[in-house]
């Protein structure tokens, strides 16, 4: 039997492995015919022999091969024996990370003859069902406004997301979690992005900063939204700075602003690159922008990728 599990979410790739690996597991106990072959490091030849080898306990074997479309040797040999392959009582389970080449040879003798599981990325209520499980996996409920909060704040990376829930089951020992909890513990993606794109902006690194703004609208984030995380910082940036001016502490800003300290930390860098001055202007120009998209002057897309290339 082959199972073959490819696709661009490869958190979830990963867990069915593991679930196979479980299960696999609890019915061969010793552990000698579970066998992993990586091609970025192992032959094709070492692979064949092991799968040539009798048990010794007769065990049905289980080899995970990663990294198989990597390897010419591999990628050639393995659809030219695979007859064999097909025909043994062994398992012979293929990971491939992301979207394998479909045009070769390997693929499409996968495609026809193994159990085959693609694995995209899940959106919309799919990802939030997804978020719902690991939650309920600790006991734990979460309100339907927090969980779409949570979504939008992380997005549909499932590493990131699973460590968010921990951390949120981990804060919240009691009751449901709450929208508030999320806005406490959570970094939106998108604020984190900001922070990159104006600091491309404060290095003249417009191409850099078009380039963060254009993959959020391929996302399908809404232009006013990224205009007014924009609006947003170069606020903070211009309260930093005329405190900072001003003479006072670096210990007595988050009294004086009530800025998270995160917030603090990342501003008070991005303030030196910029004059008071400066800020002024390009608050002002940002002013104008979100009035030329309001009132149908300029495109939501133009509009953002002029005033990136006029700061």
């Amino acid at each position: 039997m082959i199972i073959f599990l490819y696709g661009i979410d490869v958190y979830r790739s990963r867990q069915k492995l593991n679930e196979i690996v479980a299960h696999y597991q609890k019915t061969h106990q010793t552990g000698l015919n579970l066998k992993h072959f990586d091609f970025k490091e192992s032959k094709f030849q070492n692979f064949i022999d092991e799968f040539q080898t009798v048990s010794m306990f007769e065990e049905k074997k289980l080899l995970i091969l990663t990294n198989l479309f990597l390897g010419q040797e591999a990628r050639e040999s393995f659809p030219e024996q695979g007859e064999k392959f097909l025909k043994s009582k062994d398992i012979i389970l293929i990971l491939e990370k992301g979207e394998p080449d479909k045009r070769t040879r390997l693929f499409r003798f996968l495609e026809k003859n193994a159990k085959s599981q693609v694995f995209n990325f899940l959106q919309g209520e799919k990802l939030k069902n997804w978020a719902r499980k690991e939650f309920s996996c600790y006991q734990k409920e979460i309100s339907p406004e927090a969980l779409d909060k949570l979504v939008y704040f992380v997005g549909r990376d499932l590493w990131r997301l699973s460590n968010e829930v921990r951390k949120l089951v981990n804060f919240k020992k009691k009751g449901k979690i709450r929208v508030q909890d999320i806005e406490t513990l959570i970094k939106p993606e998108i604020e984190i992005d900001i922070f990159k794109t104006i600091d491309a902006l404060a290095t003249k690194n417009r191409k850099q900063a078009i380039l963060l703004i254009h993959k959020h609208l391929e996302k399908g984030d809404n232009p006013l939204y990224l205009l007014s995380m924009i609006s947003f910082q170069f606020r903070n940036l211009l309260i930093i700075k005329d405190l900072l001016e001003k003479g006072c502490p670096f210990y007595a800003l988050a009294k004086e602003t009530n800025f998270h300290p995160y917030v603090i930390k990342k501003t008070c860098v991005q303030a030196q690159k910029f004059s008071v001055q400066e800020l002024k202007k390009i608050f002002q120009r940002i002013f104008q922008a979100d009035l030329q998209i309001k009132t149908g002057q300029q495109s939501p897309e133009i509009a953002l990728d002029l005033l990136i290339a006029e700061i």
